[in-house]
């Protein structure tokens, strides 16, 4: 299959499950495959980064496993650790047994006692799954090191175990929100896309395709009014994710055209605006001029 069709095949599949990709993310992910290399996704909040793997482990058929990261992120929490308390039981229940030290300790130290966390788990599949590891702006540099090695042999050691090796190449898709500056090392490890906010016409089609029974003028009505929104001096910017919530809002409120009812779209607007600040600065006055130039 020529470079071509495949990219246009991996764009209907991850359509169909409920992701509108442009054709450099469709690119993106199949060189991430073909080159065994991570793929590093920025852009700003609800845009839709998390979406992409779920909607390729969908697209493909395969397992999605998730690592959230957080400031303090650890190798416990992401790769693994031990059962203490049941190794502790056993421990208990061998005691009258004529073991060795040694033959006791391999026992408790064994796969039966061991807890895997989603780095372990993605390399231990015997069918590669997709690895999201979620943004990884908010974990710490010293987890991010540890990341890279990983990243960059597929193994991971276990020093009561030994060295476990890939039986298969994850789908690695890493997203960062840019709260922090991610090291050049990992960026080098890494295939990079930049996902911005959607035009006008890739925003109608997700909200057609995601929000059920909602009909193509309102939903027209919807992005522009959003897409209006975001020019305004905000903080937070209203993405994707919290268009597709206005327009279910919307839709469940049997709202059939934005002006309607300016005074209860404005009390609507609670799922496009998350801050005080940015409530602030979009008034009435605000949102009537922009209603106008959206109806």
């Amino acid at each position: 299959m020529r470079a071509f069709d495949e990219t246009e095949e991996l764009i209907g599949r991850l359509e169909q499950a409920g992701y509108i990709a442009e054709r450099s993310l469709a690119v993106s992910l199949l060189l991430m495959a073909q080159l065994e290399r991570p793929l590093l996704v920025e852009g700003d909040a609800g845009v839709g980064k998390t979406q992409i793997a779920k909607a390729l482990a969908e697209a493909n058929g395969c397992e999605l496993l998730r690592l959230q990261c957080y400031e303090g992120l650890d190798v416990n929490a992401a790769v693994y650790e031990w059962n203490y308390q049941r190794q502790l039981l056993a421990i208990k229940m061998r005691e009258t047994e004529n073991t060795s030290l040694a033959e006791k300790e391999r026992h408790v130290f064994s796969e039966e006692y061991l807890l895997q966390r989603p780095l372990l788990q993605a390399i231990r599949r015997a069918r590669a799954p997709v690895l999201l590891i979620d943004e990884i702006d908010r974990a710490d540099e010293q987890f991010e090191a540890y990341l890279l090695e990983v990243l960059s042999d597929y193994q991971i050691s276990i020093p009561e175990l030994g060295t476990v090796r890939a039986q298969s190449i994850p789908l690695v898709v890493l997203t960062s929100n840019g709260t922090r500056e991610l090291s050049d090392a990992l960026r080098r490890r890494c295939l990079y896309h930049y996902l911005d906010y959607p035009n006008y016409e890739k925003e109608l089609r997700i909200v057609l395709r995601r929000v059920p029974g909602i009909e193509e003028r309102l939903a027209g009505q919807i992005v522009t009014f959003v897409q209006k929104l975001r020019a305004e001096d905000l903080q937070k910017r209203p993405g994707t994710a919290e268009t597709l919530d206005w327009a279910a809002a919307l839709v469940r409120m049997r709202v059939a055209s934005l002006d309607a009812d300016p005074q209860f779209l404005a009390d609507t607007m609670v799922c496009l605006l998350k801050t005080r600040e940015d409530r602030a600065a979009v008034p009435p006055s605000v949102a009537a001029r922009l209603l106008a130039q959206s109806t």
